[in-house]
């Protein structure tokens, strides 16, 4: 039904921020239940955090229940993906969609409505401009529609700090500061980074401090055929 990777452990899931507002806000409503729109679609720049809200969303309908999916791209989608049973399907790079697998998103759209099943799809492109079969735009235009617009600098620290609280530890505003001064800028990558911390504080036996920072963050930028 769906080419796609095995579901990574509940640790490993990315979370909603409980204190979020825009998009984020709006995409929790939607995963649990608020109100009846049978789609939301989610559209901005790259590093706006699309994926992960996405992810975030499988994760909370599965907590709930619910039968998820994540599709990373539209040609991941069979033929037989209306199939499935009620739920949420989680479509990333929906703007990627060639013209077969566009009418296998059509297909399965109007199947999840007609179940009562609920679809969320990303986008780097408005709807208005979204190149796609204009039946499945104007599908996508039924339910609700948002931007998700990139942290400014100084929204970043209590960003990561709630990240941090909700995988269960704590992150000083030293590791954030040295973070944000020598790692990946944009929020997918810092997320990506507290996550590989996260893990590696678990095996370590370690807490979350600037030395074991330094030591992922010297690992991560090594080459890989210098690792063996």
């Amino acid at each position: 039904m769906f080419s796609s990777s095995p579901r990574p452990s509940r640790r490993a899931c990315p979370t909603f921020c409980r204190d979020a507002t825009g998009a984020a806000r709006s995409a929790w409503g939607f995963v649990t239940g608020a109100g009846s729109e049978p789609s939301f679609f989610v559209w901005g720049a790259p590093g706006a955090g699309k994926t992960h809200l996405l992810r975030a969303a499988v994760a909370l309908a599965a907590d709930s229940g619910r039968a998820s999916r994540y599709c990373a791209q539209p040609a991941l989608i069979d033929a037989d993906a209306a199939v499935l049973e009620p739920g949420l399907v989680a479509i990333d790079r929906v703007d990627e969609a060639d013209s077969a697998a566009a009418a296998r998103v059509f297909t399965l759209y109007n199947a999840l409505k007609q179940s009562g099943g609920r679809v969320l799809a990303a986008s780097r492109t408005p709807l208005a401009a979204l190149p796609l079969r204009e039946d499945l735009r104007t599908r996508l235009g039924w339910g609700l529609v948002y931007e998700a617009a990139v942290l400014a600098d100084e929204e970043k620290p209590a960003a990561l700090a709630t990240y941090a609280r909700q995988r269960g530890f704590d992150l000083s505003a030293e590791v954030i500061d040295y973070l944000l001064r020598h790692g990946r800028r944009d929020m997918p990558s810092l997320l990506a980074t507290l996550a590989e911390l996260d893990r590696l504080s678990l095996a370590s036996k370690r807490a979350v401090t600037v030395p074991l920072l330094k030591q992922w963050l010297q690992q991560d930028r090594e080459p890989k055929d210098a690792r063996g």
